[in-house]
């Protein structure tokens, strides 16, 4: 089969791949029933009942350690190939699932979902997306974005289906069950990711149809990329990008209920239209950066994420449609940064060690992750609400924004 229909079956295989461990967001849903279940285990009753935010440690380990393994597997994928990378990555995420179903301790989930769940994402990601990337050079911003955004749409998948089984056969038989699933259908669908010729360019393509600032390109390695000032702005844009997506995403449904006095259910819903405006963020902002360029698409995404968290500001009891809108504007702008920065990376530091380098830019998505969930949860220990949360957020999108001016004008040239 020649490489342009191949490439379509090793983009669908990883889109499935991808679908199965983007589950990892579905923590929430796990983490209340297995809360009750380790109460029951540990004989707790009353003001001692476990809640959901004392198993937090468990997602945050998890979403923390996932650049280790992009970065490590990244050097694998690019000197072999992606097959048996992703491969050991299903293998990972699925025994770590499977043996959640079998943790009685909150340090043993830590090391179950924590551990071998982030750590199994971050070996798969990196090659699903990066591999991806390579074999659509004409398309790249577009293909980043259908790949990554199946890794968001698990979000809006994923919980009812976990949440429909967690009631008929308990939150430990779903981790079970779940783990088996996803493991023979990540390591079934490794044998059809194939490696990326080094080169390839699809019939009829050729690079003069690139952006400017990716024509002539020198494929640059990982200690050539952090010598170039561009990696600072760049892993710098994609924190401040990450950051306001990251914290609404950890507490959605509290803001729901607690800002517009939602019920539970509807707060539910405002979940899944954040995650899946996550998803159409992905793909629409990757196919908009391929027509006029990855830093223009960051800029508006950066303009349009301060639109959103005035939006969200300005929300209180009963605005019910004012809070969808505004998370709905907020989920797309937080898809459109991880939607477009594998492109992104790959149009400045080249495609050929892109899996290490891309693995290197998302440690800004990493501290996203744990500066987000912190802050937010911190301000409303102490204030009881989310006002400075969404200033501090705005603040970092105005950076983000000016960033993206610096850098166009430093790649001026």
């Amino acid at each position: 089969m020649k490489l342009e229909k191949k490439r379509w079956i090793i983009l669908i295989a990883s889109c499935l791949i991808n679908l199965c461990i983007g589950s990892l967001y579905s923590w929430s849903v796990f983490a209340s029933p297995m809360a009750v279940r380790l109460s029951e285990l540990y004989g707790l009753s009353g003001t001692a009942l476990l809640t959901a935010s004392n198993l937090s440690i468990v997602f945050t380990v998890a979403n923390s350690v996932g650049p280790i393994t992009m970065i490590s597997g990244g050097f694998i994928n690019d000197k072999l190939g992606p097959k048996w990378v992703v491969f050991a990555g299903g293998l990972l995420f699925g025994v770590g699932l499977l043996a959640s179903g079998f943790a009685t301790s909150i340090p043993i989930l830590v090391v179950t979902y924590g551990l071998g769940c982030g750590l199994g994402m971050g070996l798969v990601y990196g090659c699903t997306i990066n591999n991806s990337v390579k074999f659509f050079p004409d398309k790249r911003g577009l293909i980043g974005g259908i790949a990554t955004a199946t890794y968001g749409l698990s979000s809006v998948i994923i919980p009812p289906i976990a949440n429909k089984l967690i009631g008929s056969i308990g939150v430990q038989s779903t981790f079970r069950m779940l783990g088996m699933v996803f493991m023979v259908v990540i390591c079934s669908s490794a044998f059809l990711i194939e490696k990326c010729p080094e080169g390839y360019m699809p019939k009829g393509y050729t690079p003069d149809t690139m952006t400017s600032n990716s024509k002539k390109l020198k494929d640059k390695n990982w200690k050539e990329m952090i010598k170039d000032g561009n990696f600072y702005l760049m892993i710098c844009m994609l924190l401040c990008g990450a950051f306001s997506g990251l914290m609404i995403i950890s507490q959605a449904s509290p803001m729901a209920q607690n800002i517009v006095k939602m019920s539970a259910a509807m707060a539910a819903t405002c979940v899944s239209i954040l995650a899946l405006f996550n998803a159409i963020g992905r793909i629409l902002a990757g196919y908009i950066s391929d027509k006029i360029g990855r830093i223009n698409t960051i800029a508006l995404a950066f303009l349009l994420s301060m639109i959103g968290l005035v939006t969200l500001y300005g929300c209180n009891e009963g605005s019910n449609a004012r809070f969808i809108l505004a998370i709905a504007i907020i989920g797309t702008c937080f898809g459109s940064f991880m939607g477009v920065f594998p492109g992104f990376t790959a149009d400045q530091f080249g495609t050929k060690n892109n899996s290490v380098n891309y693995g290197i830019m998302f440690i800004g998505f990493a501290v996203a992750g744990i500066m987000g969930p912190t802050v937010v949860g911190k301000i409303v220990s102490a204030t009881g609400n989310y006002g400075q949360a969404f200033v501090i957020a705005g603040v970092l999108c105005i950076l983000g924004f000016l960033l993206s001016f610096l850098y166009r004008k430093l790649n001026k040239q």
